[in-house]
């Protein structure tokens, strides 16, 4: 029987008053942070776009194998794209000490944790960071720490909980000129090069304490590892990779970003073991996501909007259990509703809303608050073909929630 490892994310827990939150690196002053702007759509800045020499062959060679500079230079150019963030959430705790246990009455408790990021671009209002789904999911407050220590309030901007990836949005209004010169665009690599045993370096908000770098290898590429339910191809390595260090980055001796920390094993006898998602597996991801609008105001509730479902939750235990995919199960589609109109059937699962994941009713309600009835919505759909669900997108024409109550109201 093969043994079971215990794999750990690697959000930092509940942060003591002495905790930093903001990040303790160093930046050089004549840093540019690049980026797209305008209307354009926001791309990842590739290491084609800042290498003029990589198809060469030597370049190649380099990019696999070859140490171009030593830690302290990578540390040096990379740690002014990495940013620490706390999450402050509420959490729903069952009461441990009822006299039965069974059935025990829940309260809601405030928690903050803290996680890591990478600056991976701008547009016209917002630097753009990714991070792990895990770092902000359930905020309720997020703050960014950028390398000159100043502090400046996020807001997601999109998820990809299957993925584990999500990217916030920091206003550059909130930015000051001295931390836009403090900071830069990370440099994208590319991970499909990678070969067992190339060294890499970590940087990350371990612990909460700020930026701290850890330097290892390549241990081994494409491990499929089971995490909280879904199974992702990570690149595991031996650079110690500790809580608060996830959404942090994973790069190559050029500085570049080959991966973004997400986990580490965690049994008794295992040292070494971390993991992070390949860069080249998360880039279409992370620029959907950054294409997306940011949605910070909710609508007045007279342009409330509905779609028209009913339907079960299914998360990654679920999900790995019966074989279905994460996301919302429709156990009924009311006729003549937005849902229907778009096409949607009884037994398919919404897996993305607008390009973030869904996984519960709550997640959908939560995001229908920020948009109003009459906009159309881009909706992804798993939908079962015989034995196997096939993905499908739709665009569903959000309908007025007044209208729909009214409705219901005449025919009761």
């Amino acid at each position: 029987m093969r043994k079971q490892t215990v794999i750990s994310l690697l959000c930092a827990g509940v942060l003591t008053a002495g905790a930093v939150t903001g990040l303790m690196g160093f930046a050089d002053n004549d840093t540019a942070l690049a980026g797209s702007a305008g209307t354009e759509k926001v791309q990842l800045l590739a290491t084609s776009d800042v290498d003029s020499d990589s198809d060469s062959d030597s370049s190649d060679t380099a990019e696999a194998t070859g140490t171009i500079t030593g830690v302290s230079d990578v540390a040096a150019a990379a740690m002014p794209s990495v940013v620490s963030i706390t999450n402050k959430s509420v959490q729903e705790v069952q009461n441990l000490y009822s006299i039965y246990g069974y059935g025990a009455p829940t309260y809601e408790q405030e928690s903050t944790s803290c996680g890591s990021g990478i600056i991976i671009g701008k547009n016209d209002s917002e630097l753009l960071i990714c991070t792990n789904n895990h770092v902000v999911e359930n905020s309720t407050e997020l703050s960014v720490g950028f390398a000159d220590e100043s502090v400046c309030e996020a807001v997601v901007k999109g998820t990809d909980a299957s993925n584990d990836l999500a990217v916030v949005a920091v206003k550059l209004d909130d930015i000051s000129s001295d931390t836009m010169d403090a900071i830069k665009v990370a440099e994208i690599g590319d991970s499909d090069k990678l070969v067992v045993g190339q060294q890499v370096v970590a940087i990350g908000n371990a612990l909460g304490y700020g930026q701290s770098v850890t330097t290892g290898i390549v241990s081994a590429l494409n491990r499929t590892i089971d995490i909280d339910g879904y199974q992702a191809d990570l690149i595991q390595t031996d650079a110690a990779i500790n809580p608060g260090n996830s959404g942090g980055a994973l790069l190559d001796m050029q500085g570049r970003v080959i991966g973004i920390n997400s986990a580490k094993a965690a049994a008794n006898g295992v040292e070494g073991m971390g993991y992070a998602i390949p860069i080249s597996n998360a880039k279409s991801i992370l620029e959907d996501l950054m294409n997306k609008k940011t949605r910070t105001d909710k609508v007045d509730e007279a342009d409330s909007a509905y779609v028209g479902i009913a339907g079960q939750g299914v998360s990654g235990e679920m999900s790995s259990l019966y074989g279905i995919p994460e996301g919302i199960y429709l156990t009924e589609v009311q006729d003549g509703s937005p849902a229907a109109d778009a096409g949607l059937q009884k037994g398919d699962i919404i897996t993305k809303f607008d390009g973030s994941s869904v996984t519960s009713r709550q997640d959908l309600k939560t995001q229908l608050a920020y948009y109003a009835a009459g906009e159309e919505v881009p909706v992804t759909i798993q939908r079962q073909n015989g034995s196997e669900y096939e993905e499908q997108k739709v665009t569903i024409t959000l309908g007025k929630l007044s209208d729909y109550q009214d409705s219901q109201q005449e025919t009761n």
